[in-house]
């Protein structure tokens, strides 16, 4: 029998007084393909020179120093250098069973749906007596950590959740399990003892106690939709009470959503979005009266705009009668697109209200894989600016035939890229469309906004004219006539 490649990785900061038995347990283990990765963080104790005796007594054990950088930063550069298929984190004061790795291996082989396998733990040192934690489920790891670090799981899910979160000085593991398990897969115990923690006054699982607020905030932001779907909404500081809260929360500040078709896994990462968006949600864009980030989901870059509060009156308006601007933008975008006209790909949208008021609306779509906006004509040379130019008066014809006038038609919301011989074009800020007949005077005073030169202008209203039938000379009489950015 084969018998998959297990690493043992066990980070290490001054513990010179407890990293000799752990390893002992470890290399005492009965599975016959085992190697055990150590990584000093910077020990100043004797922990780096005591691994390193390890090592020249026994090939299976590797050891690698760095700057301290934390616990987290310690046991990614341990994975990475792991040449495991399955990885199992050991803290270099516990101890495991002969039996551990062995039976772990067994069963995680036996299903492709287990992702971990835990074992049953016993205190010693300070305290003595089993570790009774609960049983597995997801509704608990989202209120509580239930699962010690040590447990075995692939590297190859190590790679899919970008490993243990480095920016979070505690409960690292709690988020790590999250990352791994929100998304499906089974978690087993093993029915026997395989763990001996060691419980001492100033282990890492006491002194991260202090750092409650901290975790939960982390939590709260790198994993929004777990959250929403699990406890209604945020991991709140009153632990145990966060559904309860959020489902009050929720009644006086009810919320609507709605994500497209394609899309239907996003819906609570959505609808989490008053609750997470904020300074450190993704990478800010623009920040005014309204504001846009980029943020990274399930391998899509998205682009989410936040809109301002209205005044008091738009707050009643907004909350009773009319549609939010998200939704507009998310409406808008879809008609534009079933109509043939570029815009990035709708995901959805989200308000929020407080009782009868509006207070905020968020709109998320694809990120543009257009580099370039209409003011980058003025900015730079392009050399097949008419190309461009022409390209670009088609799109608005098009939207003018069937009816759509862009109220915020202007140089940073008219987006290009060139594709081989071909330009395309994208319309963006869309929720101040009106929806009338436009006729030649109207549709040219469209243009009134985009800067240009009087050439630039002649290429526009010869292409436009064009496109709906009408002079060219007189298009651009209407175009030079309403514009006040000519250069």
């Amino acid at each position: 029998m084969e018998y998959p490649l297990v690493s043992v990785v066990i980070p290490v900061y001054n513990m010179e007084p407890f990293l000799g038995e752990t390893l002992d347990s470890v290399l005492a283990s009965d599975y016959p393909s085992l190697e055990v990765v150590v990584l000093d963080d910077g020990s100043v104790d004797a922990s780096y020179a005591l691994a390193r005796q390890y090592a020249e007594k026994d090939g299976r054990v590797h050891v690698y120093t760095q700057l301290n950088m934390g616990v987290s930063a310690a046991r990614n550069r341990a994975i990475s250098l792991a040449k495991g298929e399955f990885i199992l984190p050991v803290d270099a004061d516990n101890k495991i069973s002969r039996e551990f790795i062995h039976n772990a291996v067994n069963v995680i082989l036996q299903d492709e749906e287990v992702k971990v396998v835990s074992p049953r733990a016993e205190f010693f040192g300070n305290r003595s007596g089993e570790w009774k934690l609960p049983p597995f489920s997801l509704k608990l790891l989202a209120r509580k950590n239930i699962m010690d670090t040590c447990a075995l799981y692939r590297k190859s899910d190590w790679e899919r959740v970008g490993g243990y979160n480095e920016d979070i000085i505690a409960r690292e593991d709690w988020e790590f399990w999250i990352a791994l398990l929100k998304d499906g897969g089974k978690v087993i115990k093993l029915p026997d003892v395989s763990l001996y923690y060691r419980v001492r006054s100033n282990s890492k699982r006491m002194t991260d106690r202090s750092q409650k607020k901290h975790v939960i905030n982390v939590l709260n932001q790198r994993h929004p939709d777990f959250f929403e779907r699990e406890l209604g909404g945020p991991l709140r500081y009153r632990r145990t009470w966060s559904q309860l809260i959020n489902k009050a929360y929720r009644l006086f500040h009810p919320s609507v959503s709605l994500v497209g078709e394609n899309y239907v896994d996003f819906s609570y990462w959505v609808k989490a979005l008053p609750f997470c968006f904020g300074d450190s949600f993704g990478s800010l864009i623009y920040k005014g009266r309204n504001e846009l980030r980029e943020y990274n989901y399930k391998g899509k870059d998205l682009v989410i705009k936040s809109f301002a509060k209205p005044n008091l009156i738009n707050r009643i308006v907004y909350g009773l009668f009319r549609s939010s601007k998200a939704q507009r933008s998310y409406e808008y975008a879809d008609m534009l697109l079933k109509a043939g006209i570029g815009t990035p790909e709708p995901v959805g949208y989200c308000t929020e209200r407080i009782g009868l008021l509006f207070t905020r609306s968020y709109y998320i779509s694809l990120k543009s894989e257009c580099p370039y906006v209409y003011y980058d004509l003025i900015k730079k040379h392009f050399d097949n600016q008419e190309q461009i130019l022409r390209a670009i008066a088609r799109t608005t014809a098009t939207m003018h035939d069937h009816g759509y006038l862009h109220k915020d038609y202007s140089r940073g919301n008219i987006l290009f890229r060139e594709t081989g011989n071909e330009v395309k074009v994208e319309i963006i800020d869309l929720n101040r469309i009106r929806f009338m007949e436009i006729g030649m005077e109207m549709g040219c005073k469209n243009f009134e906004r985009l800067p240009g030169t009087p050439e630039m202008f002649a290429i526009l209203a010869d292409e436009y004219a064009k496109a709906r039938g009408f002079e060219a000379d007189e298009c651009l009489k209407l175009m030079l006539k309403y514009n006040s950015a000519m250069l």
